[in-house]
């Protein structure tokens, strides 16, 4: 395709920890969607020290695939900003490794950002599906106090109360949202700099919808998209290491919570989170019968209770 300055640009950026031969797949694919809206400027693979030979001989996909290998697991936020730091761009896009772009998706997403119409969209997201070909739901609404605490508490199960995940709406139209989830997440880079990119206090989970948030602090809207669509596996790599997956979820939730909550929110939040969740966690996993997700619990509260989580 013959380079064109008014043709926008995309840089794609992708963290791997021990994703296996998903990264390879999820590299594979990006070369399989049109490029008639953008220009790829280049695939940039942040490796947080795998262990399982994901991110070798990467590059001999395409002369457009760096890898930078960390020599130790500095997190996702962190990643991101690095892998952001080495692309110049018009859009970056931040794609988990289990993740398949199909045919057409980005051309959708780059296209809908540049239209007039939509100079105040600064994230983009699209339609996610798992394995069984269902529509996930990728979006949420910002964390509050009490969104938080019904979360915690496990009350979003039920049909009475709302979490802060959008699971009440069926993700079929294109729509305003306060968040897309990160394993598909379109910026515009300008924004992405000019905002501080990501929070690196958030070692993995919630530096997405934070980084939302100050968007939209700052007058930019974010947009899914129910008409580009591409595979997510979901779960991530993590899932090998529950307890210390739960620790870090259970950590990014008070930095958020420290970070955007009044000190009285901060501090609800705070004791429903470390006492009443775990009680909560452990009836679930006893009425399960599942002894392994009672020792997931333990483990991962006693990680966050003596400050083991990064």
């Amino acid at each position: 395709m013959p380079v064109d300055a008014r043709v926008p640009t995309l840089g794609i950026v992708i963290v791997n920890w021990n994703a296996g031969e998903q990264l390879r797949a999820c590299v594979a694919a990006i070369a399989s969607a049109y490029q008639r809206a953008w220009r790829l400027a280049g695939i940039m693979v942040v490796d947080n020290a795998s262990s399982d030979g994901s991110s070798d001989n990467l590059e001999s996909c395409g002369s457009r695939v760096q890898v930078v290998r960390n020599s130790s697991n500095r997190g996702f936020a962190a990643a991101c900003n690095q892998g952001a730091r080495h692309i110049t761009a018009d859009y970056l896009l931040f794609l988990n490794p289990d993740t398949r772009l199909e045919g057409g998706s980005l051309d959708v997403a780059v296209s809908v950002l540049e239209r007039p119409i939509n100079r105040d969209v600064a994230i983009a997201g699209i339609q996610l599906y798992d394995d069984t070909g269902a529509v996930t739901r990728s979006c949420a609404r910002f964390p509050s106090v009490r969104s938080m605490l019904v979360t915690a508490l496990g009350l979003h199960r039920t049909r009475f109360f709302r979490g802060f995940a959008m699971s009440d709406w069926p993700h079929d139209q294109t729509r305003s949202v306060d968040h897309v989830i990160g394993a598909f997440y379109l910026v515009r880079q300008s924004v992405f700099h000019d905002i501080g990119g990501f929070d690196e206090r958030f070692f993995v989970y919630l530096e997405d919808v934070d980084f939302s948030l100050r968007a939209h602090q700052a007058g930019w809207r974010t947009l899914y998209l129910a008409d580009a669509r591409a595979f997510h596996r979901g779960g991530g790599t993590s899932a090998a290491v529950p307890a210390r997956r739960l620790a870090y979820a259970v950590r990014s939730r008070l930095v958020y919570a420290h970070k955007h909550f009044s000190r009285s929110g901060l501090l609800v939040v705070s004791l429903c989170v470390l006492l009443a969740e775990p009680l909560v966690r452990l009836l679930r996993a006893v009425c399960r019968l599942s002894i392994a997700d009672v020792l997931v619990v333990l483990r991962a509260y006693r990680f966050v209770w003596t400050g083991q989580v990064p």
